[in-house]
């Protein structure tokens, strides 16, 4: 049954907490304290001033490092990173006839061990200290600095609880807040070697909102990164920092498929039929097509590498337009008879046009060249496409299916080859990078998000990453350096790998 709080107990629990919020922020560092912490640190929990090894201060705790305020004239010294922290336990140091409760931490490359006599404090400061060393374990591990962030909100929960509870009990009450510290060793949080050396960071898209976000699309323009989440939300990241520096709103329907053109702009295709057309400069909408008359699924370029001038649309219910880049006009429109329509290619003389149940090649003023459809029992699964135009092949995956089918261009009455991906129930997106195809799907054993790496000429798998909770549901390149996986609603987040 569930154990509630009492309005009088959670009233004194929540003042202790604004208290030492606003105790925290009112800590004033001299210019020499500093200048030996990074700018966005902070001090989270300052401790009395107590006696250690390595002189008389306060111990200050920030989102990255334990440092020692000195007593008299102020002065730094730094205590530990969390991540070098090889030891945290509590012991008793005499003192005359007495025993007085420390704290001992052990530092990686030190070979004396930082004492302090925290007395009374002791047993809380091993609590919240060993949850930041657990945090810091996880989020590297993961790559994932949200998981520090977590553990800082634990360690300053157990401080309210203690604060607020003064009672014998109150040490056993804040442990039970202790969670990366408990789960740290767990088999879940641990990461496949191949993964952790591949990963090299994660991106909480869902961090300012009220519950986790899909990732819809990805999208890479020099410098930034373009990600869409549910109910029409733009995000911009810089692609060095992968920190957040704006966002907009793009209507209020989801957002299908995004492209950037002509370097100064994006254009993002929706399920309200329009196309938003927006300045890479200013990261404002400036702009809406809307000719479209059903959900727009797809967009490309001509592959015309002088001019790239020309845009291609399409749309749930068969129609493709041909845009004209400078003039945003319609240049030629026309239909093709399918069910649902969900993405075009170009290439050379032709379109590539991939429904519900074929693949289709169209001649660039709209007459049917040649029709391939899926077997039957895929036909209302197809979830995306990939044309490898250098190879004449076309690839398809399956939202419910284990294979990868490919053809090639010239001969798509015979299947070409067919590749079957171990431990997968589905894929729902595709990216070549160099000579690889990255293919993002859902595991079998595990129900968790997946990333297939492909070697393109010997159709084998090279790696099988691990990074999502859920179903990866968008990718894009970083110029061939990096590649980005978004994943579903229960994941929220995004990871960037290190292509080889």
């Amino acid at each position: 049954h569930q154990k509630q709080v009492g309005p009088d107990l959670f009233r004194v629990f929540y003042t202790i907490w604004k208290e030492t919020e606003a105790e925290a922020q009112e800590v004033c560092l001299p210019p020499s304290v500093v200048e030996h912490i990074d700018e966005s640190e902070c001090v989270f929990k300052l401790s009395s001033s107590v006696k250690t090894s390595r002189g008389v201060g306060k111990i200050a705790m920030t989102q990255r490092r334990l440092f020692l305020l000195t007593d008299g004239r102020p002065g730094y010294v730094e205590v530990a990173q969390y991540r070098d922290l090889e030891e945290v336990k509590v012991f008793s140091a005499p003192f005359l006839l007495l025993r007085i409760p420390s704290l001992k931490l052990r530092v990686h490359g030190r070979k004396e061990a930082f004492e302090a006599n925290l007395k009374t404090e002791t047993e809380l400061w091993n609590l919240m200290v060993k949850e930041m060393w657990a945090g810091r374990i996880v989020a590297d591990r993961h790559k994932d600095p949200q998981y520090m962030q977590q553990a800082l909100t634990n360690a300053l929960l157990m401080d309210a609880v203690v604060g607020s509870l003064q009672s014998s009990k109150a040490i056993y009450a804040a442990s039970k807040l202790a969670h990366f510290d408990r789960i740290k060793m767990d088999v879940p949080m641990m990461i496949p070697k191949t993964t952790a050396d591949t990963l090299k960071h994660k991106i909480n898209v869902s961090v300012e909102l009220a519950a986790p976000q899909a990732v819809d699309v990805l999208l890479y323009t020099p410098g930034q990164l373009w990600v869409s989440v549910s109910g029409g939300k733009m995000m911009v990241f810089d692609a060095s920092s992968w920190s957040l520096i704006q966002t907009c709103q793009v209507g209020n329907a989801k957002l299908n498929c995004m492209l950037g053109v002509d370097k100064d702009q994006v254009w993002v295709g929706s399920e309200d039929c329009v196309i938003y057309i927006i300045s890479i400069v200013s990261m404002v909408c400036n702009r809406q097509l809307t000719e479209h008359r059903a959900e727009v699924t797809g967009l490309a370029l001509d592959t015309d590498k002088i001019s790239h001038k020309v845009a291609y649309s399409c749309s749930a219910e068969g129609t493709i337009i041909v845009w004209d880049v400078s003039t945003l006009q319609v240049k030629k429109q026309f239909r093709l008879s399918c069910d649902r329509l969900l993405s075009v290619h170009s290439c050379s003389k032709t379109l590539w046009c991939c429904s519900r149940d074929s693949v289709m090649e169209v001649w660039r003023n709209g007459t049917l060249k040649q029709r391939t459809s899926f077997p039957e029992h895929q036909r209302v699964t197809l979830s995306f496409t990939l044309l490898l135009a250098e190879r004449e092949e076309l690839w398809c995956v399956f939202g419910d299916s284990t294979e990868v089918y490919i053809w090639h261009i010239k001969d798509t009455v015979r299947l070409f080859h067919r590749m079957v991906l171990p431990d997968c129930i589905g894929c729902f997106g595709m990216i070549k990078v160099k000579n690889q195809v990255w293919v993002g799907g859902l595991s079998l054993s595990s129900t968790k998000g997946k990333v297939y790496v492909i070697d393109a000429e010997r159709y084998e798998v090279l790696k099988e990453l691990h990074g999502h909770s859920d179903k990866v549901t968008a990718l894009c390149s970083a110029e061939d350096r990096y590649v980005l996986s978004g994943a579903g609603k229960q994941d929220g987040k995004i990871a960037i790998w290190k292509v080889d």
